[in-house]
């Protein structure tokens, strides 16, 4: 063979194994950050200025306070309510993590309240580090638990996983519709995605509670936010699809997976998380999915606008920027051949 087709063969060989070596050195990177990004968030998990309540007219032992303080190794912030009813309130507006006070008849005696529904991770770094300051400050503690963890998520994870589910298949139906409907226009993709949203959503509420009866679920919520949130993943996929192609499925994963589930609040609690990502993750579809879903469940009647309205940012602007570019860009007509070998736009 001469020099030029063994050159000629050489470029072809390299063309047609490109992919493959760009794929390999893009899954070990990937690897790579999956692990290191899970790791770094949910294995040291480290409480941050944490709150806890008391009662104004409470004469709280000071000094278990303090010892508390010092074995969290963290910066309890200890917030005074004036009456046992504000207490409950900011009990049920998730913005203590306990509640403490002298116990009734005692002088030397400490109640602790945790919420464990607040933070399961949090309450149970508290409860843990709790006897061990009572003995230093000399007090006797009584601990009780405010919004208890359902018996069938004693660990306080399954909530994450409902939101996991409703996450990965979110994005990776909207793949599949890419690579194996891609002839239909922008509007039924969107149609397409709200319906098996609804369906898959429905689907996780009736394994999750009818079949296993992991969680009692308020059912309709429940399964509106899990529908809302596959439908924003969906949308996040398809607009990264409309930018880069078949290569959508990278950014998406990183953004929602990689990034968003670890530093969503379900599996440790947002308060527990290093920065950025305890501040990131509430922005993201992931953070927001779990805490709106935390609080149908555990704190019914106290859901917050905020986390809808995260998602509804994320959906507006997905819709909105694989509109614009796909109306911009619009795709290369595809093309099949006829019987008589002509080829005809599809």
């Amino acid at each position: 063979m001469s020099r030029r087709g063994v050159l000629h063969s050489t470029r072809d060989g390299l063309r047609r194994i490109m992919p493959a070596i760009v794929i390999t050195v893009i899954v070990a990177v990937a690897a790579g950050l999956f692990a290191g990004s899970y790791s770094f968030n949910l294995t040291r998990p480290t409480p941050h200025r944490v709150p806890v309540g008391t009662l104004v007219h409470h004469r709280v032992d000071a000094r278990f306070i303090t010892a508390w303080d010092d074995r969290l190794n963290t910066e309890l912030v200890v917030r005074v309510y004036p009456d046992e009813a504000s207490a409950l309130r900011a009990v049920d507006a998730q913005e203590v993590f306990a509640l403490v006070r002298n116990m009734a008849g005692s002088d030397h005696g400490v109640a602790l309240q945790l919420v464990p529904a607040a933070g399961a991770s949090v309450a149970r770094v508290l409860q843990q580090q709790a006897p061990a300051a009572a003995r230093t400050a000399g007090v006797s503690l009584h601990t009780t638990a405010l919004h208890p963890l359902q018996a069938g998520d004693p660990q306080g994870l399954a909530i994450f996983y409902l939101t996991l589910a409703a996450v990965v298949l979110g994005l990776i139906g909207a793949a599949q519709l890419s690579a194996h409907a891609g002839q239909l226009r922008l509007r039924e993709t969107v149609l397409a995605i709200a319906c098996y949203s609804a369906l898959g959503a429905l689907a996780i509420c009736a394994v999750v509670d009818w079949m296993l009866h992991v969680l009692d679920l308020p059912v309709v919520e429940s399964w509106a936010i899990l529908a809302f949130t596959m439908f924003t993943c969906g949308l996040v996929f398809t607009a990264f699809h409309v930018l880069v192609g078949r290569w959508a499925i990278l950014p998406t994963w990183l953004l929602l997976v990689m990034v968003g589930n670890p530093s969503s609040g379900g599996a440790v609690s947002t308060s527990l998380l290093p920065e950025p990502t305890r501040t990131l993750g509430r922005w993201l579809p992931p953070g927001a999915s779990v805490s709106a879903q935390h609080t149908a469940i555990y704190f019914n009647g106290h859901q917050h606008i905020t986390p809808f309205l995260t998602l509804a940012v994320w959906c507006t602007a997905a819709g909105t920027t694989a509109w614009v570019w796909h109306r911009r860009h619009p795709p290369a007509p595809a093309t099949v051949t006829g019987d008589t070998g002509r080829t005809l736009a599809a």
